[in-house]
């Protein structure tokens, strides 16, 4: 008897088929999304029992291999296929710079007030009990202090009381980071604006995630500024071996990164690939700006922002209230780093001064502990409403790229034949708003992926939204 022989006959049945299944995968014989054979299938096919496929299978599923999918059965995992697009993708040469055009379907989404609703304007009986405290604190701040505040104007840096409160929060989180460092601004997209001039000329390149957020694409084109795109793998974000080759093609000056629950695919990038991305700064002497505004909706342990390791005061970090909070109430930060006082000037000549009675009524919120009281809610909420959505997807010709652990959405690769832009007007004829994949990337990319968002609750309205989309999606698919 040969040795591999004895070894396989020693080998506990579930764990043969375990290596069994694992080889298939990582061949390429079962691909990514693939559905694997049912339970009755193995048990028939290996001469093994129930119990045994059962247990070979979950613990393919604890490693991160396959899925189980109700009512379905279980899948390759889209991440780990070697057909994956998506990590095709991520290991793909970024493309030469080009010059920013934002698409006019960006506007109409906005104007709609549709970026992460299927349905917008959805009435809603029930008020979250933070956005009832929040309100309640905003207003005894204007209450309080309207005598006093409302001759003067701010200062460049923002009310001294709500700079502590966001220092301390980030202390929390490892970052150390003091009052005097922070900046207050009018939401994440003014502080990326703020960041962006303060690092940049027109002309200048640019790194950004792809797929990326759109944002961040509209301020690129503003500032007449050209773009990189570097690859990205749906779980760990930005493909760091692509941006360290784009690096020694071009003379980019900045890169903008978002290492906590990207949009739109919700990654999250692991210690090491910040580790490189640091070094590769260190050596090229690059800004690194990060958007960190999708942190807060982590659904376990609030990761670090990569600001935490900055050492050389290279990482402006940029983030705000409206993805954990509420839209509605424009106060974001800002930590400039060795760029904290050309940030401030530029504060002051683009937006002159904020609000000091809504910071110190967002201040008063966070001293208060009512904020830290509405994340443990907004986390419980979005976990359902994100397993919801899967579920309702098992109908769908489609591959769900990954189950993010953080941010308010999921990156949906559908078949190659749909184009999603014309998806949008066929959903928008049915008060429907989609956002099509098109709008994360400048260079005409995933026309046949989609952003759906599980920020909102499932109400009647949008459960019957996302079932005539999946219906429409099917019959474009045949």
């Amino acid at each position: 008897m040969s040795a591999r022989a004895s070894t396989m006959r020693n080998t506990p049945l579930y764990r043969q088929l375990e290596q069994h299944l694992s080889q298939e995968i990582h061949q390429g014989r079962l691909a990514a999304g693939e559905r694997l054979p049912s339970i009755r299938q193995l048990c028939a096919a290996h001469g093994i029992s129930k119990a045994t496929v059962l247990h070979a299978l979950q613990r393919l599923e604890n490693s991160g291999r396959i899925e189980a999918r109700p009512r379905s059965g279980y899948y390759v995992k889209a991440e780990l296929g070697h057909s994956d697009s998506a990590l095709k993708s991520a290991h793909a040469p970024a493309k030469r710079p080009s010059p920013v055009n934002v698409s006019d379907l960006l506007l109409d989404i906005m104007e709609r007030s549709a970026a992460f609703d299927l349905v917008p304007n959805t009435s809603s009986s029930v008020i979250e009990p933070g956005l009832l405290e929040l309100n309640r604190a905003i207003g005894r701040a204007q209450r309080l202090n309207r005598s006093n505040y409302h001759q003067y104007y701010d200062r460049p840096e923002g009310l001294e009381g709500l700079r502590g409160q966001i220092a301390k929060r980030l202390q929390r989180r490892g970052c150390h980071t003091l009052s005097d460092e922070v900046c207050i601004t009018s939401g994440c997209q003014n502080s990326l604006f703020l960041a962006l001039m303060a690092t940049t000329k027109a002309g200048d390149v640019v790194a950004v995630e792809s797929p990326g957020f759109y944002g961040v694409m509209q301020l690129l084109e503003q500032l007449d500024l050209k773009v990189v795109e570097i690859p990205t793998s749906p779980t760990t974000g930005m493909h760091i071996p692509a941006l360290a080759e784009a690096l020694k093609q071009w003379p980019i000056k900045v890169c903008l990164v978002s290492p906590n629950f990207s949009t739109p695919s919700g990654s999250l990038m692991p210690q090491g690939h910040r580790d490189q991305l640091l070094q590769l700064a260190e050596h090229h002497d690059l800004a690194v700006i990060e958007d960190d505004i999708y942190a807060d909706t982590a659904l376990t342990i609030t990761p670090a922002p990569l600001k935490a390791q900055d050492r050389q005061g290279r990482v402006i970090l940029c983030s705000s209230l409206s993805k954990s909070l509420s839209r509605d109430v424009r106060v974001g930060w800002i930590i400039g780093g060795r760029w904290h006082k050309a940030i401030i000037k530029l504060k002051l000549i683009s937006q002159l001064a904020g609000s000091r009675s809504v910071q110190q009524g967002v201040a008063d919120f966070l001293v208060s502990g009512a904020y830290d009281s509405h994340l443990k809610r907004l986390k419980k909420e979005l976990t359902k409403q994100r397993d919801y959505l899967f579920t309702q997807l098992t109908d769908w010709p489609c591959t769900p790229r990954h189950r993010p652990e953080g941010g308010l959405a999921i990156w949906i690769e559908l078949p190659p034949t749909i184009n999603t832009i014309e998806l949008y007007a066929r959903a928008q004829h049915e008060g429907i708003l989609i956002t099509p994949g098109s709008l994360f990337s400048n260079n005409g990319e995933y026309t046949h992926y989609l952003r759906v968002s599980y920020a909102h609750t499932w109400n009647d309205e949008r459960k019957n939204a996302l079932q005539i989309l999946g219906r429409f999606i099917n019959e474009s698919a045949k």
